[in-house]
Parts: C-alpha cells; sequence; structure tokens
C-alpha cells in the first residue's frame, strides 16, 4: 500500500474502534498499490494529517485487503475520501485533488480549533 507519512492504516478489523468510535471527525481514504491518483495523494494527506492533527485524524483503508468495510460503504472508486463523525459518514468524495482544495472541501466538517 501507498502510504502517506503520518497517516494511520486502519482495517476491517479494527475500523469501528478507530473510525466510528473516534474523538474527532476522521478523513478515510479508500486506497489501493495500483491506483496511480491515490499516489498523487499521499503527500496531500500526509500534510493534512500533520497539520489538522488537533481537528481531525487521517487514515488510510487498502481496498484490496479489506473488502468488507469498502463493501459496507459502496466505495466503487479509489481513491474515495469519506469523512466520519460520530460513527457516520458525513461526507464523501471521490478522486485525488489538490491540498487547498481539499482543505476547502473540509471546512465544513472541521472542529473548530481550540
Amino acid at each position: 500500500m501507498i502510504h502517506a507519512e503520518g497517516v494511520a492504516e486502519v482495517t476491517d478489523t479494527d475500523f469501528d474502534d478507530e473510525v466510528l468510535r473516534a474523538d474527532r471527525p476522521v478523513l478515510v481514504e479508500f486506497t489501493a498499490d495500483w491506483c496511480g491518483p491515490c499516489r498523487q495523494l499521499a503527500p496531500v494527506l500526509s500534510a493534512i494529517a500533520a497539520e489538522e492533527a488537533e481537528r481531525l485524524k487521517v487514515v488510510q483503508l487498502d481496498v484490496d485487503t479489506n473488502p468488507e468495510i469498502m463493501a459496507r460503504y459502496g466505495v466503487l472508486s479509489m481513491p474515495t475520501l469519506m469523512v466520519f463523525h460520530g460513527g457516520e459518514p458525513v461526507k464523501s468524495m471521490v478522486g485525488a485533488r489538490p491540498k487547498r482544495k481539499l482543505l476547502q472541501e473540509l471546512e465544513g466538517v472541521l472542529q473548530p480549533a481550540v
């Protein structure tokens, strides 16, 4: 899997604990080794994970080894970015995008900085 630095990997096994029960919004990247746009997105996710750590948790889920969660949320394209908050998906985006655009799209779901 393409690892974005500072971004944790979640699996079918720990998804509920790491994502659904998290104390802040979680951005999940549904990714795969064979996905070119996922590689383009890795540095963007690393930067956002570092800059927004207080307001947002960023994780990756490899769809090839974790088909259960992918099927649960009807993910069909890679990369799919889904934001979960309070145990529910609150936003979904498909495809790679530049950091500025992704931050704009996340603005409505991020908690204000304390």
